[in-house]
């Protein structure tokens, strides 16, 4: 008699529409243009309105990214791209992080970063301790994710952020499909408050 086989949890290829778990995400419409930060009830209403669906397509990220798109369409598309990226998967380029990392050189290796993973590259990011740093590795881990979740929107990590050797923390990157990508490096979008905007205040002018 053939064992029994166990029971495993589905879990589905996307999250999308009420299986979405966060409160709030980012929003990309049909064209992938940013919409901001709103709660999952708006994004969903949003969604409901268009007749179309939210997919969740970066969960890693912080909020996670969902686009809201035709779901059927959008498998299509990211079937399409998948079997382009085998083509290009071999190609990769490294980029050096420091622990004391300039603002200004952050954003420059970001922005390479997201236009490597744009042209169907992989990203290898590595940063490497230097004496006295190795005694305070979290800093390192803290730009490192950082740095993972600014290229969400392009990009995803084959694994978590992790220690080779003793010097080098790595993570490496592969380029999402392009029907799940968004557009320019996704770091600056505007928030979007559901809030009732209040009353501007009246100014009275006072003759003397």
């Amino acid at each position: 008699m053939r064992p029994f086989n166990k029971f495993q949890r589905y879990e589905p290829l996307h999250r999308r529409n009420g299986k979405i778990r966060a409160r709030e995400v980012r929003v990309l419409d049909e064209s992938k243009e940013q919409l901001g930060v709103m709660d999952l009830n708006a994004a969903l209403q949003l969604a409901r309105d268009r007749q179309l669906d939210l997919v969740e397509i970066a969960p890693a990220a912080t909020p996670p990214v969902c686009r809201i798109v035709n779901y059927g369409k959008f498998l299509y598309e990211a079937s399409k791209a998948q079997k382009g990226q085998k083509q290009n998967g071999s190609r990769m380029k490294e980029l050096q992080l420091g622990a004391a990392i300039d603002p200004n050189d952050f954003q420059t290796k970001l922005a390479h970063a997201i236009e490597f993973l744009d042209d169907e590259m992989k990203v290898r990011v590595r940063l490497r301790f230097k004496g006295r740093q190795k005694a305070h590795k979290e800093v390192g881990f803290e730009i490192v994710n950082r740095f993972v979740n600014e290229t969400a929107l392009h990009g995803r990590p084959d694994s978590p952020p992790r220690m080779l050797g003793d010097r080098d923390l790595n993570v490496v990157l592969s380029p999402l499909p392009r029907s799940q990508r968004g557009r320019g490096p996704g770091v600056s979008e505007p928030r979007v408050d559901s809030r009732p905007t209040p009353p501007a205040p009246v100014s009275m002018a006072i003759e003397k």
